[in-house]
């Protein structure tokens, strides 16, 4: 009993830590100042990306994003 507590434990921590990783990506983005902390639209954006990777584009799709990604999390490109 103990051990399945203490696995429970790690295992929420760890989706802890990437809720919070999550966020502040969210935050990197300027999302929350963008769209005036409206989690109804940063919402609205995530489901219209999500529904962008379900269709055939999918590929091009994420390594467009990926390339805006990294150059954002680029030190050069800092504000």
């Amino acid at each position: 009993m103990r051990h399945n507590t203490r696995a429970w434990q790690v295992k929420r921590r760890e989706r802890t830590r990437q809720l919070i990783e999550l966020g502040g990506l969210v935050a990197k983005a300027d999302l929350v100042e963008l769209t005036g902390d409206d989690r109804a639209v940063i919402l609205g954006l995530l489901v219209e990306a999500a529904a962008t990777l379900r269709g055939e584009s999918r590929e091009q799709q994420l390594t467009l994003w990926r390339r805006r990604g990294r150059r954002a999390f680029d030190p050069e490109n800092c504000q």
